[in-house]
């Protein structure tokens, strides 16, 4: 018996269009305003506006802070060591992708 199946999945690129409040972003990632605040002065994300009730995070942003609100979650790592984290994550990727160029 044959039970292959063929699945299709659709996807959005949201880190383009998507501009969420310092609220959308708390809600999203299951955080609160002190972590967003701790991660914007540490360079963990860069909000776009000059006041924070201004603030405006673009998609990648949304990313971060998922991948920041778990590492702070799960293994507890402080503010510092979330930026670091971060920062070599994204490095592996970007050596992930240049070792996958023809």
């Amino acid at each position: 018996m044959n039970t292959n199946r063929s699945v299709l999945l659709e996807g959005v690129v949201v880190e383009e269009h998507l501009h969420l409040s310092v609220t959308e972003i708390c809600q999203a990632c299951s955080i609160t305003h002190t972590h967003i605040e701790e991660w914007v002065a540490e360079g963990v994300l860069q909000p776009e506006g000059s006041n924070q009730s201004d603030w405006r995070f673009t998609g990648h942003s949304l990313r971060r802070a998922k991948i920041a609100s778990r590492l702070v979650r799960d293994l507890e790592v402080n503010t510092p060591g979330v930026a670091l984290a971060l920062d070599l994550l994204e490095e592996i990727e970007t050596l992930r992708k240049q070792l996958n160029q023809p």
